[in-house]
């Protein structure tokens, strides 16, 4: 049986930087512990924005410089890099909330099923899931909820019913 665990921008623009929060802040601990006792493989995916971020779509409509490649606040946070899963892990770059590279991995890999945990649970998270479902069908998809975070308690929560909609085990 083929397991994937996706960590999804864990990043720390969206924890402690540009875009973090107290919520962000707070799964960290949690995704770590999902990390470390996953018994499969695992995957991060980075936001991944340019300079001529401002100039961007998502530049125009969320003008908050975050995810600039190379920088700190790209990196995946500290606690997560120093995990021996992400030494060995696969990292996909995104440049927008969902990953193309994941959904053609997962035609590829062919998991039976796929953990997920991140942030924002109602963009990116929420996103990837469904590229997810997409590119692979047949695949069992859950969602951990306390190693996700929204941008707001709402929105996270709103995003969970969505995909639970979508036949996504939320637990």
């Amino acid at each position: 049986m083929k397991k994937i665990l996706m960590v999804i921008d864990m990043q720390n623009d969206f924890i402690s930087g540009a875009l973090g929060s107290e919520e962000a802040r707070r799964i960290v601990p949690a995704v770590v512990d999902a990390v470390n006792g996953f018994d499969g493989e695992v995957i991060f995916t980075r936001d991944t924005h340019f300079e001529n971020y401002a100039e961007t779509q998502e530049g125009k409509k969320l003008p908050v410089a975050h995810c600039i490649k190379d920088s700190h606040g790209w990196q995946v946070c500290d606690e997560l890099m120093k995990t021996d899963a992400y030494k060995k892990s696969r990292i996909i770059d995104k440049l927008s909330f969902g990953s193309e590279e994941l959904g053609e991995l997962m035609k590829e890999l062919r998991p039976d099923e796929v953990y997920v945990t991140g942030l924002c649970t109602d963009i990116c998270v929420i996103s990837n899931v469904m590229i997810i479902r997409a590119f692979s069908p047949e695949t069992n998809i859950t969602v951990y909820e306390k190693c996700c975070a929204g941008v707001t308690p709402e929105s996270h929560r709103t995003a969970l019913d969505a995909m639970k909609m979508c036949q996504v085990d939320i637990v």
